[in-house]
């Protein structure tokens, strides 16, 4: 199967646009040293968006809920990535 194609076949996955290519090594390099090894970096990226805090009780379930999600990415063959979102307050 090619490299560059998701699990059905049908396009190729965004993430590799990241790690594909000798003009990416700066990209991988970067995600080395974030603790994925080559096998993390050619499953398909997964982001999990979390809002997760001690700002409010709110939030503070969130990040048990961002870990479980990951959890199941992973299970799932992805390699998740948290990430935050930010609120404009203009």
């Amino acid at each position: 199967m090619d490299e560059n194609r998701s699990m059905s076949g049908m396009r190729p996955l965004r993430s590799r646009a990241t790690t594909d290519g000798l003009d990416r090594a700066p990209h991988r390099a970067f995600l080395r040293a974030m603790g994925l090894n080559d096998e993390a970096i050619a499953r398909p990226f997964i982001g999990v968006v979390s809002t997760a805090g001690e700002i409010t009780p709110c939030n503070l379930t969130l990040a048990t809920q961002a870990a479980a999600a990951k959890a199941g990415v992973a299970k799932a063959g992805g390699t998740p990535r948290e990430f935050t979102t930010g609120v404009d307050r203009r």
